[in-house]
């Protein structure tokens, strides 16, 4: 993984709407944590910030 990333990752915000696009496919989906590397903490941390992201409508649930 990238060493940018993992420093995002530590200080991850659900406000970032930019960079969390990133971990998500075209039809606004979540790829696994394999595809990026991601541990089981950081993947349960990004879940939890996309799914606030979601909420405050700052990225879709899904993309047509």
């Amino acid at each position: 993984m990238d060493s940018m990333m993992s420093k995002k990752l530590a200080k991850l915000d659900y406000k970032d709407a930019y960079f969390l696009r990133k971990f998500l496919n075209s039809q606004g989906k979540m790829y696994p944590p394999k595809r990026h590397g991601l541990s089981a903490k950081e993947q349960r941390s990004l879940a939890t910030a996309i799914k606030r992201a979601r909420f405050m409508a700052m990225i879709p649930y899904v993309v047509k």
